[in-house]
């Protein structure tokens, strides 16, 4: 899993160690995601799946994609598709994706890169490997998710950014048993480069085999740790975690997570948000406010109005 590495961490920044009077977040669920397929049928885990909504609040949906090593002629994407209302991120890990979208916007992303597409008030894309690595086969892993956009943002204008792995924050625990990649968002002082309407924080880390990790909170945001592989424990009461769950994090200060002591490092995907507690009406690839509003969207998308597939 290289996404972005260092050759001596010990010459990164490092995350202060907690104050005396810091309070741990505790842990209120674990979860397993559930195995599905998206697009022309690449598989999925669907990391939110059975947890309350009002609890992500502003996360919408995330899908961690793969990790799975195609053959020669495998590889799968998503057809052309509408989106209104939120904004897609997507971060890679292992392989290729390409991206085109209506309004101009779309590149190559490979390990370590992430797309931060605004879809706003509506937008047509496609994500797909290309040409070659469907030809070769590879492996492919990653990480999609949808930030919900506050009702003043809703029908913003579309934007894309294209976040390359040399941009991203980067970080080490006190002892550097731990690497943290900064995404978005502003963690113990280190700012990511992803630009938010909504107050949140993203980040990877990469936790090695019987290191800890305690990361500082923004205590008005929520907290959710999602483990894209090995294994641990999350929160100072030390919940047992395992690749394809997600914790959920009550009120406090710090998210603690410790890596097993054998067999391989602990990843997690990190994030949180200040909720936006705002009515939500979603169906399919649309979240609005209201019910009405996702009517509009839909046909606004069969009279041609969210833009037109391009070449």
């Amino acid at each position: 899993m290289p996404a972005v590495t260092v050759d001596n961490i010990l010459t990164l920044p490092r995350i202060p160690m907690p104050d005396a009077t810091a309070v741990p977040r505790p842990v209120r669920s674990v979860t397993t995601a559930p195995t599905g397929y998206e697009g022309e049928g690449f598989p999925v885990r669907r990391a939110f799946a059975g947890l309350d909504m009002s609890s992500l609040d502003p996360f919408i949906h995330m899908d961690q994609m793969g990790e799975v090593n195609y053959a020669p002629g495998e590889p799968k994407g998503t057809p052309w598709h509408p989106h209104r209302g939120f904004e897609t991120v997507t971060y890679m890990i292992d392989g290729i994706m390409e991206h085109k979208d209506s309004h101009g916007g779309g590149g190559i992303i490979s390990g370590g890169d992430t797309q931060w597409m605004t879809a706003g008030g509506g937008i047509l894309h496609i994500e797909a490997p290309p040409e070659h690595l469907v030809l070769s086969g590879g492996l492919f892993h990653g990480v999609q998710l949808w930030v919900n956009l506050p009702r003043e943002n809703k029908m913003a204008h579309p934007r894309y950014q294209d976040i390359t792995g040399s941009k991203v924050a980067l970080a080490s625990s006190p002892d550097g048993g731990a690497l943290v990649r900064v995404i978005a968002g502003e963690i113990a002082g280190m700012q990511g480069p992803g630009s938010t309407y909504t107050p949140i924080a993203l980040s990877h880390s990469t936790v090695a085999p019987g290191a800890a990790l305690t990361l500082p909170w923004n205590p008005d945001y929520n907290a959710v740790v999602y483990v894209l592989a090995g294994e641990g424990t999350v929160g100072a009461e030390k919940r047992p975690i395992r690749m394809g769950q997600t914790a959920l994090f009550g009120r406090g200060d710090t998210i603690e997570m410790s890596a097993s002591g054998v067999g391989e490092s602990l990843e997690v995907f990190v994030l949180g948000g200040r909720p936006i507690r705002e009515p939500v009406a979603m169906a399919g690839p649309f979240v609005m406010n209201t019910k009405s509003e996702v009517l509009q969207a839909f046909e606004d998308y069969q009279a041609g109005r969210l833009g037109v597939p391009v070449e």
